[in-house]
């Protein structure tokens, strides 16, 4: 119920938000311009389907992500990665950023409709998300579709935590579909396991400690250096309403000690900027808008640093550096490009959002604590007065940075390990045939690739083939040996329809599915058959399916193995229902599970296949049903074969071994 208020209040939304864009656009043209994206109706290019997408909500999010995107580029070099956000500077500092080595597009609203498209264009192998862009509908369907989620550089304070439980039942449309969640703290860790969310939860750091320069920077800075020298440079970036006043109050105070003092004032938001430069006006100051290109003089008194992405320079030419939303109930803001600098930090007391930073600033005395104009004013005199104590301060800061980096290493690590095998070498084909997903480490050109079992009669490569309903194909190729299987339906449909579904997209056919399925169990280190590939083809209203999946070498299943009359003994029974409780501990449901598609291989380790129309599901009733239709095949043969080996007791043996997997 709540899923559908929440699609039903975005669809009646998305006409606003369509004209908010188209009003933004008056004072930035970039804001009517892709709006096709917003809505996921662009056309994808090909290289970039079946990648990974990473999304970073505008430039500061960017700025902090593009360590970790240029280390995935080095772990998935075969990969294109697509790299969205939801602003103009942020989307502008992406391509400044990354070029053509990515492909970049806005991250559509979070409708039903606009994410099923962004998903099935991209079809991507896994969607990474920074910090909390924890949008509902995008985490369910990507859980709906098998594609793994992973939110990277976590964080959530104690009071964004309360706001989780208060709107609980809300909460849960993202935190019980994120796959990985790789929090900055373990306070972060704890806060999401107390709120239930069923993710692996990992600490690695925050990704703002490895900030990597723009290409840009040294250029701005060197713009602006020789203007700047002489003048003593007080910086206060991401200032709210409520500040400004304090700080030009603070200037004016701190001018008749200070004659070259100069203030930099950068807003957080573009929209304030003409508030603040009326503020500057107001207080009898003169000042030059960085917008306007002019040059910085010993007449000004301050800058308005009405531009986006230049944050950093600033600071970089910074004496003493102020970070704004902290003199106000905001939160506070990142203190770490300052730190990344040495520069002395001055702060108001509200910094809850980046907590952890500022008590380690503390506690190392690199910080400066104000609240208040008078405290503005001495602070800013002692450290303008004192350049040892700066000095100090400033390497201090610095030092507590370079201990803290490391995260996108670590989170590169921790998303290689978790998403396994079969990333980096995965390809998706489209022609005329259909869309075919497919390793190239198995079929090293597409030319090699056919889901005809003809083709590879014509090859010699059948080896043999299954015996039961519909033929399954047992094929060589090159080292590998694969079993194809094409879908058909089953029951009286089946006789009139024998190979056709109605339409689904791709991502929701059958074959990719399964596809998407095995590599999940796999991730869960269970014993399936490693998918090579699936094909779709849609005609119309219809599609078909076929796919490849890894014969399991030295294999045969548990009706054929029973039927020749060989027993099990009781530890395998035991071992049978053990591993059948780790299925069902991680929510595997198999809608066909019978004693043919279980295999016994020739190590002694039992195997399950065939997960047509199987899903992951939270625990219920189904565990039990799914035992019960196993135990019905079982008797179904044990009537059928003369000699069946097994008997009624051998199921209480498996039942044992099952809740002994459930702590029984």
């Amino acid at each position: 119920m709540i899923k559908l208020l929440y699609s039903a209040v975005l669809l009646l939304l998305t006409p606003v938000s369509l004209l908010y864009f188209l009003l933004r656009s008056r004072k930035d043209p970039a804001y009517r311009q892709r709006l096709s994206e917003r809505l996921a109706l662009q056309r994808v290019p090909k290289q970039a389907v079946g990648g990974i997408v990473v999304h970073a909500v505008s430039v500061g999010e960017v700025v902090a992500a593009t360590p970790l995107i240029k280390a995935l580029q080095q772990q998935y070099p075969e990969l294109t990665l697509t790299v969205t956000c939801t602003t103009p500077t942020g989307s502008s500092r992406i391509i400044n950023s990354f070029g053509a080595s990515m492909h970049h597009c806005y991250l559509p609203l979070d409708t039903p409709g606009a994410v099923r498209r962004f998903l099935s264009k991209l079809q991507p192998q896994a969607v990474i998300l920074l910090e909390t862009e924890l949008w509902p509908n995008l985490l369910q369907q990507c859980r709906q579709a098998l594609i793994p989620t992973v939110v990277v550089n976590a964080r959530l304070s104690a009071r964004s935590a309360k706001g989780y439980r208060r709107w609980y039942g809300f909460s849960r449309l993202a935190l019980d579909n994120i796959s990985l969640l790789l929090a900055q703290d373990h306070a972060t860790a704890r806060r999401f396991k107390a709120l239930g969310c069923k993710a692996d939860i990992q600490v690695c750091g925050n990704l703002k400690y490895d900030m990597l320069l723009p290409a840009q920077h040294a250029a701005l800075v060197s713009q602006f250096q020789p203007p700047l020298s002489g003048r003593q440079v007080w910086v206060a970036g991401s200032t709210h309403a409520g500040e400004d006043e304090l700080l030009l109050q603070a200037y004016q105070q701190l001018k008749p000690q200070f004659p070259q003092l100069l203030l930099i004032i950068v807003p957080r938001h573009p929209e304030r900027f003409n508030t603040v430069a009326q503020l500057i006006s107001e207080a009898g100051l003169s000042y030059l808008r960085r917008s306007d290109s002019g040059t910085v003089t010993a007449q000004h008194d301050v800058m308005l640093a009405d531009t986006m992405g230049e944050l950093l320079a600033w600071y970089q030419l910074a004496d003493v550096v102020f970070i704004g939303g902290s003199l106000i109930e905001r939160g506070g803001h990142n203190p770490l490009e300052a730190m990344y600098f040495a520069k002395p930090i001055q702060s108001g007391r509200h910094v809850f959002n980046f907590a952890y930073a500022y008590q380690w600033l503390a506690a190392e005395q690199a910080l400066s604590w104000v609240a208040d104009v008078p405290s503005l004013v001495q602070s800013t005199a002692q450290l303008l007065t004192d350049s040892t104590l700066a000095q100090q301060q400033g390497s201090k800061a610095q030092a507590l940075y370079q201990r803290h980096s490391g995260a996108s290493k670590r989170m590169c690590q921790a998303i290689a390990a978790y998403l396994g095998e079969g990333i980096a070498d995965f390809a998706v084909a489209a022609n005329a045939e259909g869309i075919s997903w497919y390793q190239r480490q198995v079929f090293t050109a597409r030319t090699q690739l056919s889901f005809a079992p003809q083709h590879w009669q014509q090859q010699q490569a059948i080896i043999g083939q299954s015996q039961g309903r519909n033929t399954a194909w047992f094929v060589r190729h090159l080292q590998h040996k694969f079993v194809l299987r094409h879908y058909y339906r089953g029951g009286l449909i089946g006789k009139l329809v024998t190979d056709k579904f109605c339409y689904q997209s791709v991502l929701y056919s059958r074959a990719m599915q399964e596809f998407a399925l095995l590599r999940q169990l796999r991730r869960y280190q269970l014993p399936v058959p490693r998918p090579l590939a699936a094909h779709y083809y849609a005609n119309g209203l219809c599609y078909q399916s076929d796919i490849m999946v890894e014969l399991i070498p030295g294999a045969r299943d548990l009706a054929t193995l029973l039927g020749a009359a060989e027993a099990l003994s009781e530890a395998q029974w035991q071992q049978l229902g053990r591993l059948l409780g780790r299925f069902h501990q991680y929510g595997v449901y198999h809608s066909d599970l019978n004693c043919h598609n279980i295999l016994l291989d020739s190590e002694g380790r039992f195997w399950l296949i065939d997960f047509d129309k199987c899903a992951l599901r939270h625990a219920g009733s189904w565990q039990q049903d799914n035992l019960a239709r196993l135990l019905r095949s079982l008797q179904k043969e044990r009537g059928l074969q003369p000699g069946f080996g097994w008997q009624p007791e051998h199921w209480q043996w498996l039942l044992a071994g099952y809740q002994q997997q459930f702590g029984g």
